[in-house]
Parts: structure tokens; sequence; C-alpha cells
């Protein structure tokens, strides 16, 4: 029991790692899946365009539904231009904040696609297919050879081609070319990954420990919300059902307002002039947010990300 408990603390603990590990592991299987049994390389004029459609459509198909299973962007655009307000919406007013939200946004979803890739590059079988139809790499490897240029598009399919010593050399080029982009690929992600996690690190308003409490805080706050929620919908379900079914006027029963519905929902802004932890602690310290100061925020820094993702995954938007 105490291991069982060790291991779900632990995968508590370092969710955001492992959730991006299962996620970069099924694109990695996904694409396996791919290579081996759906990808058949025409070896003809049709090299590239066959070959960089398999390397890039599906990476861009992934990078789409990342900002679609995506809960911060959604919390971000809904309810931004409602109907009774789309003369006064002016996204131009707001495009710093949709930039500084969709920033972290795109980072994250941009893990699934370059996985993809990076994976594709190492096994090679879609670059090489890719680029056997080049013009660019046919002119460098081939020269004025004519000969070459026919038995290379050929080269993904035809395996005896590869028992003659000049077009096993090629093929092999064209493996080690595709070997290191994958790598170099992936030594510019976990370079740019760490730069930017020292960048926001160092940016963050809040010393380690208070961002650790922080944390918790958002994450208890959140289940206790949903319980709550979940309690006073299954009430207000219960009030409305016996009322309709015994033709009785219901008793008056306290619900949030549309307002304060839309005011708990703003992306949470970080004000070095007082100590939120989250939009309910602010909507309930500033008098159910009448308060001016319930308006006043800085950007959204990106080392608080973390409010809001918790939020909008807790309540599973």
């Amino acid at each position: 029991m105490d291991k069982l408990q060790w291991v779900i603390n632990f995968c508590i603990r370092h969710q955001n790692v492992l959730g991006y590990s299962i996620v970069s592991l099924l694109t990695a299987a996904s694409e396996q899946i791919f290579s081996a049994v759906v990808f058949k390389c025409p070896c003809n004029s049709g090299n590239m365009l066959y070959g960089s459609v398999f390397l890039l459509v599906p990476a861009f198909i992934l990078f789409l539904l990342g900002y679609m299973v995506n809960t911060k962007m959604w919390r971000l655009l809904t309810g931004s231009c409602p109907p009774e307000k789309r003369c006064s919406c002016s996204p131009w007013g707001t495009c710093t904040l949709y930039c500084l939200v969709l920033l972290p946004v795109t980072a994250r979803t941009l893990v699934a696609p370059l996985t993809w890739i990076a994976v594709a590059l190492l096994r090679a079988n879609f670059y090489e297919c890719a680029a056997s139809g080049s013009s660019l790499i046919k002119n460098l490897m081939c020269k004025d050879k004519e000969e070459c240029h026919q038995v290379l598009v050929r080269i993904p399919c035809d395996e005896t081609l590869l028992q003659k010593e000049e077009v096993s050399i090629e093929f092999l080029s064209l493996q080690a070319q595709s070997q290191l982009i994958g790598w170099f690929l992936i030594a510019i992600i976990m370079t740019v990954a760490l730069i930017s996690t020292c960048v926001s690190r160092c940016y963050s308003p809040v010393s380690y420990l208070q961002l650790k409490f922080w944390k918790i805080y958002s994450k208890t706050e959140q289940e206790l919300f949903e319980t709550k929620a979940k309690e006073h919908a299954t009430r207000l379900a219960e009030i409305n059902t016996k009322c309709f079914f015994e033709a009785t006027n219901p008793a008056p029963f306290q619900t949030p307002t549309n307002e304060d519905w839309r005011k708990i929902s703003f992306l949470y802004t970080f004000s070095s002039q007082e100590q939120y932890y989250s939009m309910i602690h602010k909507y309930v310290n500033t008098n159910r947010g009448n308060s001016i100061r319930f308006g006043r925020g800085d950007q959204n820094l990106p080392g608080l990300g973390f409010v809001d993702e918790a939020s909008t995954a807790e309540i599973g938007l």
C-alpha cells in the first residue's frame, strides 16, 4: 500500500512531465505503425510529394489537434466577443494578451508534431522517399549521371539495387542525412525548452517555495470547486425536477449569476500589489468582483501559467 501511495504521489508531482512523455510515446508508436503498415513509397516522380506529405501533414494535424484539446485557449476565446458586445469587441485591443497566452500554449502543442517529425527522421523512411525524388538531392548526389537519377527514385522500393556499391553508398547517405537532421532537431528542441524554462523561472514574480505553495493551493481549490459545483448542480436539478413533476413553485435557491461566472472565468492576471492565488480568491476578496481592484492586474506571466491550466483541467472544459 505504501508503494502504491508513493507511485500515486510521484505521478501527481510529475504529472506534466509524465503527460508530455505519454504523448511523445503515443506519437512515436503511431509513427511506427504508419511507417510499417500505411507508408508505401511510389518510387517514381511522386516520391518528393508522397514522402513530404507523410513527414509533415500528420505533424500539422497533431498540431491542430493540440490546439483543439487545449483548455486554456478555449477559456480565452469563450465569451470573448458575445453578440451583445459585437460592436464594441476589439480584437486588436487584446492582441497582447492573446499573444502572451497563445505563446506557451503553442509551445506545449508542438510536443506531439515535433516528436512525429523527429522519430520519422531517425527512422529515415519518409525522408528517404522524399529525398530520392528531390531535384536538389539528385543534383548533389548524381551530378550529371542520368542513369543515377533513374536509379535513385527506385532505391526505397528495390532492395536488389543496394547490391550495387555506388547505389548502396547513395542510399546510406540518405539515411545518414535523415538521422543527422533528426538528432539536430532533438538537440534544438531540448535546448529551447531548457532556455525557455530558465527564463520563465527567472522572471517568476514569486519565490520557489511560494510558487510551490501556489500550485498546491490552485489544485486544492479546483478539486473543492468541482465537488461543490457537482453538489450545487445536483441540488438545483433536484429542485427543478421535483417542481416540474409536482407542479409547484421552486423555493429560493442562491446560484451564481451570469456576471459572477464571467468574472471568475477571466484568465488569471498577476498583480504585484495584491496577493491573490486565483480568480475565485480575487473575486471573494473584492466584494464579489465589484471593487475597482478586481480589474487591476499586470500581464499574465509564463511562470503562472499553471493557475489557469489547473482550473480548466479540473472542471473538464
